[in-house]
């Protein structure tokens, strides 16, 4: 995939507005996680509780450092990790201390994702550090697939800046969900 304009999506995400994105096999809704008010503009849009937690993506696991405490992680269980990455492989891995309770929810972990996908790769690399990754969806509902639906489900709603006109990678499936500590899928 050729390199997409995504300036009006990094605008937004600097600007501590939500945007929408495709993933591996739907689309994402996504801002800055480390501004609370960006993150809860996501909640409300999606009317999603926010004691269920978020999803980081990231464009490399070096971003992922201040979120989520991987020296806590043995060799062989960060080794998985690193060789499920990128791809649609989510870990629930400790949490950074200074995480916002936003993103992590009730949990003391944090569900990281190095995504293979173009798009979120190009976006992460340029905002330089990760995103909120969580379907683009009202809570409860089917998570959608292209901007189109995106679009009509969230029509006139002021708090989705910007939606990337760009396509999912075509998995069937949302990424495969792993506990790092215990190697239990969840998902």
């Amino acid at each position: 995939m050729a390199k997409l304009d995504l300036s009006t999506a990094l605008a937004a995400l600097r600007s501590e507005a939500v945007i929408a994105y495709p993933t591996e096999s739907v689309f994402g809704l996504g801002c800055d996680p480390d501004c609370d008010s960006a993150i809860q503009s996501i909640l409300d849009l999606k009317q999603r509780p926010a004691h269920k937690g978020l999803i980081l993506i990231a464009a490399n696991i070096e971003q992922l450092q201040n979120y989520a405490d991987f020296s806590s992680l043995t060799a062989l269980q960060l080794e998985k990790i690193e060789n499920t990455w990128p791809g649609p492989f989510t870990w629930v891995v400790p949490v950074q201390k200074t995480l916002s309770k936003l993103v992590s929810g009730d949990f003391d972990s944090v569900a990281v994702r190095v995504s293979d996908h173009p798009v979120v790769q190009q976006l992460c690399t340029e905002f330089a550090k990760p995103i909120i990754s969580t379907s683009a969806n009202l809570s409860g509902l089917e998570a959608c697939t292209d901007a189109e639906q995106v679009k009509a489900m969230f029509v006139d709603n002021p708090l989705l800046a910007h939606t990337v006109e760009a396509a999912v990678s075509g998995l069937d499936n949302p990424s495969q969900i792993h506990h790092a500590i215990t190697g239990e899928r969840l998902r």
